[in-house]
């Protein structure tokens, strides 16, 4: 179901992304008609609007990704059949490798129209545009041979969930620029039930598939788009730089394992705005790699915007930091989010073996409702690749600020855990407003740092006066720019959205 909540406003539009390989049937152009096609149309024919951090300033500025599409095809002209039944695996394949002899000539869009299109694994390719009408699904075989096994990344040295590799996920793109998957939020729908299945019956040789994942590509473009039933985390962007994830609603059922709405990792130069999360696991989590194939990896995520989010997490987190967090997280800046029936709120994840940094984190106007633990520190997740990991490994955690931030119907306010010959340090609360249960609503250990306007009062470890000095962290700018193609668009169609 798609939420539209116009507390975030309405949905926008972008663009999408795809292969290509020619059918027998030729390739006559689809003439879409009607004012949701035109928009379609018009966005694909205007710059596609990427979007990029600029620099450390926190602003998610729009930059050209790619200019009008002139080559466009429809997915039945390679003999796709939208009926729920067909496989059209192959009908993807082919438009892929059609399509990518356009990719140094402008570029090209593949449509997806009304219909029910079940599809294996595919793989995107470069310059290219994917649209979905709002009519259309995509949805994902329920056979896992139809999800190729890969190897397993670098930065986690094995599967997830098992040892050795790991299955594609449903749409893939490796080493790619330029890449856009977009709809007038048409579906796409991983079945994620049958993998949710095997995974909890312990019937699975491999880590399940994510629904998208995106790995060492640039100029990366998700928006307007319905996601369902993800197998396991639902948007996985690796190794990638310049990604923007926009008026995105993405669902699972609660009980689903392990379902993350997103997950940047490894990457930098990220915004995620504009988005509903219901899954069940947590809403976005940053990470960077796990124990010690992420520490010898070492590309951390850095650069990370998450504005205007909101959403529930029967079972985990709202926004999390970890708890694959070998690489490093640095520069994430989180504003305007919403976050109710959740188990936690903000937590941030990780053990001793992890090695790797957290800092320059700056969260603000979060509000909760009926949340368990509002702010979480846990510092002994575990889970470990094999045995070979060093326990003596131990994490950086300092120069987190939390500020502005208030809840209803919390049972405790904090968690705060460090980790014992590694303090968390300079950790800054300030302007929090917590209505807790608990008559212990904190709980803070192997922790240090600053508060102001905190309530209920907090632990001793943290109860210093903020000192006016840089030791707390701030973003240098804070204020965003506004997309002028966004307002084109809204002007010429009558509605507005805010950006």
């Amino acid at each position: 179901m798609h939420i539209n909540h116009s507390f975030w406003g309405s949905k926008g539009s972008a663009e999408s992304e795809t292969r290509v390989h020619k059918s027998s049937g030729g390739t006559s152009r689809r003439h879409m008609t009607g004012s949701t096609s035109l928009l379609l149309l018009l966005l694909a024919s205007i710059n596609v609007i990427g979007w990029g951090v600029a620099g450390r300033s926190f602003d998610c500025r729009p930059t050209p990704v790619t200019n009008f599409r002139p080559h466009r095809v429809t997915i039945t002209e390679f003999g796709a059949v939208g009926d729920g039944l067909t496989l059209n695996t192959k009908a993807f394949e082919n438009a892929m490798f059609y399509l990518n002899s356009f990719s140094d000539k402008g570029g090209a869009q593949l449509f997806i129209p009304p219909g029910k299109w079940l599809t294996g694994s595919f793989h995107l390719i470069s310059h290219l545009t994917v649209v979905l009408d709002k009519e259309a699904v995509i949805l994902g075989s329920e056979d896992s041979s139809d999800w190729p096994v890969i190897d397993p990344l670098p930065s986690y040295g094995r599967g997830r969930e098992l040892p050795g590799g790991r299955h594609r996920s449903l749409i893939y793109g490796f080493n790619l620029t330029d890449v856009v998957i977009t709809g007038d939020n048409g579906t796409i729908n991983g079945q994620g039930s049958v993998w949710w299945s095997w995974f909890q019956n312990n019937t699975l040789d491999y880590t399940r598939p994510h629904l998208i994942e995106l790995v060492h590509s640039d100029g990366v473009v998700i928006s307007n788009l319905t996601l369902l039933n993800s197998p396991f985390w639902t948007i996985h962007p690796v190794y990638c730089s310049q990604v923007h994830i926009k008026h995105v609603t993405i669902t699972a059922p609660h009980h689903s394992p392990n379902t993350d709405g997103i997950d940047p990792d490894s990457s930098r130069d990220v915004c995620i705005e504009d988005c509903y999360i219901s899954t069940g696991d947590d809403l976005i989590s940053i990470k960077s790699g796990w124990d010690e194939y992420g520490i010898a990896y070492a590309r951390p995520s850095s650069n990370i915007v998450i504005r205007r989010i909101s959403g529930e997490s029967g079972r985990s987190s709202g926004i999390s930091l970890g708890s694959e967090m070998s690489g490093g997280i640095s520069e994430v800046y989180v504003e305007d989010a919403y976050i109710f029936n959740s188990v936690r709120g903000i937590r941030i994840k990780t053990s001793p073996g992890r090695g790797g940094f957290i800092e320059n984190v700056y969260i603000s106007k979060v509000v909760m409702s009926n949340v368990k633990t509002a702010l979480s520190f846990t510092s002994h997740y575990g889970e470990h690749p094999d045995e070979n990991y060093d326990p003596n490994a131990l994490p950086t955690i300092k120069k987190i600020t939390f500020n502005d931030i208030s809840g209803n119907d919390i049972i405790y306010a904090g968690f705060m855990e460090g980790i014992e010959g590694s303090v968390f340090l300079d950790i800054c609360l300030s302007n929090i407003t917590l209505n807790v249960v608990s008559h212990s609503p904190w709980n803070c250990s192997y922790i240090l740092g600053y508060s102001e306007f905190v309530s209920p009062e907090l632990c001793q470890p943290l109860s210093q006066k903020i000192p006016s000095d840089s030791t707390c962290y701030v973003p240098k700018d804070l204020s965003p720019q506004v997309s002028h193609a966004n307002r084109l668009i809204s002007t010429i169609f009558g509605f507005v959205w805010i950006t």
